[in-house]
């Protein structure tokens, strides 16, 4: 049964579902125009996709691609793709500026709207701000795992294997999680990577009728763009790569960020305990941790309606990103102790809702398409040198461990970056936990002339038009406005820890 649909929206859905609802947006072209460049006709977007304040408008379409770049003339789906109009004169318009919020598997169609309304007024009065949802995710063939060895189970087990036989269950679920995906997504399974996604990214560039490509990208965003600019140097426009991916593969980059946790976890315990009097969980961190350590093992021990040790990990993987989640963490950990009751603790989309099950599916899908995985025996050894630092991890980000078992493995990792490309601006925060600031310097040997833009004294993913930072965004909009490159990197003083509320 369709999605349903307010007056004057269209749906928006996978070539293999509700083909008909785009009949009048995106006619699908005859195989013979496989390599041909349709023009994108837009019309009434889904519900997914929020109305953009007056005078705005947003309108959404649809671009058929091949499923296997390789084969043009074969099999295609469709490409979900949204568009809000620049606000400015003739004048001044520069173009079309794709945009990417993350994941891999977040859903960027709404993110043309809810993106737009936070950028600088001259990037918005320069550009159409184009959103699409990369392939495999929510309206663009979206990936189906199923139940993906026990991932929506509720409550989960334990994500932190201690002792052998706790070791070979986590295996074996990663193990089960690759056949799920195999078994849902099946002939795409290869063809759900980045590399893909950059191929349909110039797709919807040519059927924009645009020379260049200019794009926003952040967090997995940025690892998107750095691959577009492998492929399609000469066509890269104006390029933002925000909260950068390092040159890394998936797993490494995994592991990575999962040592990073640790010291961003140390950094909220020593803030709650400074705050001792709002929080009352102890005025040192060590009172701190210890109050988290009682959260987590009473909920292991006595889960609370489906939410146990696992549930309470993805929520403090979230809250650790972004500072502003961090009184909402401390106050969750309070009243569980106080009260035994989870809700502040629970995040505002169940784990398990449809959008969430396609954005996991799509998460592992594209990370193991994207290059080799790690063998079992990497993966443990990986888990007791982390617990040997903090015998208390925080694993939820660890998704690429699933390409140990995966069925399709690629022989090689997803080229990244370009000589050839023009000047890139890369944004990061010094403290970011989720894309270490290492990442970004090392990205940015691969694009050569490019000029890193760094927030510090900050602790949050996501910077441009995001953290408020008029140094960051007013270098970032002339970047993208003027085409004003820095001559150096660029160094913003950031805002330091929040204060808590009374």
């Amino acid at each position: 049964m369709p999605p349903a649909v307010r007056p004057g929206r269209s749906v928006l859905c996978a070539a293999t579902a509700l083909t008909a609802a785009f009949a009048t947006l995106a006619p699908a072209p005859p195989a013979r125009a496989a390599q041909a460049a349709p023009a994108l006709r837009f019309g009434a977007c889904p519900d997914s996709v929020p109305a953009p304040p007056a005078p705005d408008r947003v309108e959404c379409g649809a671009l058929d691609v091949p499923l296997d770049w390789s084969e043009p003339h074969g099999k295609r789906i469709r490409i979900a793709v949204s568009r809000v109009p620049a606000s400015g004169t003739p004048a001044e318009r520069r173009g079309a500026l794709l945009v990417n919020p993350g994941g891999p598997g977040g859903s960027g169609l709404p993110y043309a709207v809810t993106k737009r309304a936070k950028l600088p007024e001259s990037v918005r009065r320069a550009y159409d701000v184009i959103g699409f949802d990369p392939r495999g995710t929510r309206h663009s063939a979206p990936a189906d795992c199923g139940p993906m060895g026990g991932l929506f189970d509720s409550p989960a087990a334990d994500p932190v294997p201690v002792g052998a036989a706790a070791e070979s269950a986590y295996l074996d679920s990663l193990d089960r999680m690759a056949d799920d995906c195999a078994a849902g997504v099946g002939e795409a399974l290869p063809h759900l990577s980045t590399t893909a996604t950059a191929r349909d990214m110039d797709a919807i560039r040519a059927a924009l009728g645009e020379r260049r490509t200019h794009f926003l990208g952040v967090s997995y965003g940025s690892y998107l763009g750095a691959a577009y600019a492998h492929r399609f140097p000469h066509r890269v426009g104006r390029m933002v790569l925000d909260s950068v991916v390092g040159p890394w593969s998936w797993y490494d980059f995994d592991v990575r960020q999962s040592r990073e946790l640790l010291r961003q976890r140390a950094v909220f315990f020593a803030w709650t305990a400074r705050h001792a009097s709002r929080f009352g969980l102890g005025d040192d961190p060590a009172d701190v941790r210890d109050a988290y350590e009682r959260t987590r093992r009473g909920l292991g021990e006595s889960p609370q309606h489906g939410f146990g040790a696992a549930e309470f990990d993805r929520a403090v993987y979230r809250a650790l990103g972004r500072t502003e989640r961090w009184e909402p963490l401390a106050d969750g950990i309070r009243t569980y102790l106080r009260d035994g009751d989870v809700t502040g603790l629970r995040p505002s989309e169940p784990h398990d809702s449809p959008e969430s099950r396609t954005f996991e599916a799509a998460n592992r899908t594209v990370k193991c398409a994207d290059g080799p995985g790690p063998t079992p025996d990497r993966i443990l050894a990986d888990i007791r040198a982390t617990r040997r630092a903090d015998p208390l991890p925080v694993l939820t980000g660890m998704e690429a461990s699933t390409c140990a078992y995966w069925h399709h493995e690629p022989a090689a990792r997803t080229p990244l970056g370009s000589p050839e490309a023009p000047p890139v601006l890369l944004v990061a925060s010094a403290h970011d936990p989720v894309t270490p600031i290492e990442g970004a310097r090392q990205l940015a040997h691969r694009l050569p002339g490019s000029r890193l833009i760094t927030l510090h004294d900050d602790y949050s993913h996501g910077v441009f038009a995001s953290r408020g930072n008029a140094c960051v965004d007013e270098t970032t909009a002339a970047y993208l406005v003027d085409g004003t490159v820095p001559d150096q990197p660029v160094h913003c003083t950031g805002p330091g820890l929040p204060e808590p509320t009374p």
